[in-house]
């Protein structure tokens, strides 16, 4: 929770903003030679609001500005694929940094320990990233109980600040007006301010070759699962994957979303999750794509309903339900339903490592299970259906949720984050949907079979596409 203690100018002015949260009050500190910015969520330099305040605090105290990005080699259900997606953004990250006249340095363990860091550099204060996610919630509370100098946060990754809710909306026809009544506060071209003092690099001063390991001699890591080749990390190549999609794909957004064999999503998300790009930078360019004549302006609607609305309502959903990895997140019906079902018999019965593997009879899943594995991601439409089989195919519904979670977390380039937790819940939960019939195993959580789901679209163009490895995520 915010500090009610009163600030110095000049933090209480910009401590206004709906995206700022203040961790830990009091004044700069005496003689501070730099703002640091610890980054963590919001791996960027474009659109990035607590990259922007940190450097309107250091030219408003006349100090330079310092990013930090701490690297955790026990990040919670990370492995390998991640860390190297992550990797490749770093050099994106250090090039426009120096534009903005912003030194970035890199720490990994055992040289990583943030409160060392501020005492090497004299900080005068720190500004870091929000994140409701429950394991860097608590760090920040942590943290800022151990500084001893100022210390906000600033709700970067969405459009609207979370802020503004104070508590879970059920569903999205109950919060999307509420949400897009801001919009037009909020969704706007962002400062990229430039730092107007230098930070001068002590000489010996310790960092990370951005072209080295960042994983190099950690012993307890997963790397049983490999990178992926589909996807690019860093700004540039979203940047790219967004020019690709405005220009080429949104026009027909609202026919070709659904359709898992086409290129017809924005595949945005893996960028999204790691802060390489800004959903406000994706919106605006979206609606300058309508501007420009390139796509409709219920394209665009129907684009930012999934870019801002569902998006926002799963950071909601993390923010404000405790249990939302598992399935003590259920509405009351849900559970209900799901307790009176949970010893209906299963006419097929799948292990995890069966399921982690595609060996099931549904070729369809298979699919979709494969294209995250060898691809590290998959097509949305596809999501729920695979999560839906997951329940039927589980000896019971808690085991069901566990190896959904750990499956999506550790394939997916887009896992451990609010979206992924979200759209496990709505289909095994029921989060933010609402009773249907009632019917075995299910009871009356939504129903999806392999037989309608596939009609949807060209199902066997896509098991043949998954096969082949004709899928990308970027653009080459």
């Amino acid at each position: 929770m915010p500090n009610p203690s009163p600030l110095p100018e000049p933090l209480l002015s910009h401590t206004q903003n709906p995206r700022v949260t203040v961790r830990r009050a009091g004044s700069p500190l005496k003689g501070g030679k730099c703002i640091v910015y610890w980054m963590q969520r919001a791996q960027r330099s474009l659109d990035n609001p607590a990259l922007d305040l940190t450097i309107a605090l250091g030219n408003e105290l006349n100090l330079p500005v310092i990013v930090v990005l701490s690297i955790i080699a026990n990040y919670p259900n990370a492995n390998l694929r991640h860390y190297a997606f992550l990797s490749q953004g770093l050099a994106d990250i250090e090039s426009d940094l120096a534009e903005r006249n912003v030194t970035f340095i890199v720490r990994r363990p055992p040289d990583n320990q943030l409160e060392k860091f501020l005492q090497e550099v004299d900080a005068a204060l720190l500004i870091g990233d929000e994140n409701h996610c429950r394991e860097p919630e608590r760090w920040r509370k942590v943290l800022a109980r151990r500084l001893k100098l100022p210390f906000l946060t600033v709700d970067a990754d969405v459009v609207v600040p979370s802020s503004l809710f104070h508590k879970h909306f059920y569903a999205l026809h109950i919060f999307k007006p509420r949400l897009f009544a801001h919009v037009p506060t909020y969704l706007v071209k962002q400062p990229n301010l430039k730092a107007t003092h230098s930070w001068r690099t002590p000489k010996n001063f310790l960092r990370y070759d951005l072209q080295g390991d960042i994983t190099e001699g950690w012993t307890n890591f997963d790397r049983s699962i490999q990178p992926v080749d589909t996807f690019t990390g860093g700004t540039h190549a979203a940047l790219s994957r967004l020019k690709h999609f405005v220009s080429r794909l949104l026009h027909a957004y609202p026919e070709n979303r659904n359709h898992p064999e086409h290129d017809g999503t924005s595949c945005l998300s893996p960028y999204l999750h790691f802060g390489n790009i800004s959903p406000i930078t994706i919106a605006l360019a979206a609606q300058d794509a309508v501007k420009q004549g390139k796509a409709s302006a219920a394209a665009c609607d129907i684009f930012l309903g999934e870019l801002i609305g569902w998006r926002e309502l799963s950071v909601n959903f993390v923010k404000f339900v405790p249990d939302y990895d598992s399935l003590d997140c259920a509405p009351d019906w849900a559970a209900k339903t799901l307790r009176e079902h949970a010893r209906d018999a299963r006419p097929t019965l799948y292990t995890l490592k069966e399921m982690e593997e595609g060996r099931t009879h549904d070729d369809l899943w298979n699919a979709a299970q494969l294209q995250m594995v060898h691809y590290g991601w998959m097509h949305n439409r596809m999501r729920m259906y695979w999560a839906k089989k997951i329940l039927e195919w589980s000896p019971s519904p808690h085991l069901a949720y566990q190896h959904a979670v750990l499956l999506n977390d550790r394939y997916e380039l887009d896992g451990r984050d609010p979206n992924g937790y979200s759209g496990i819940a709505w289909s095994i939960a029921g989060v933010h949907d609402r009773p249907w019939f009632d019917r075995p195993i299910f009871g009356t959580i939504r129903y999806m079979s392999g037989a309608s789901t596939g009609k949807k679209f060209n199902s066997r163009h896509y098991i043949e596409n998954v096969a082949a490895g004709r899928w990308r995520g970027d653009v080459e």
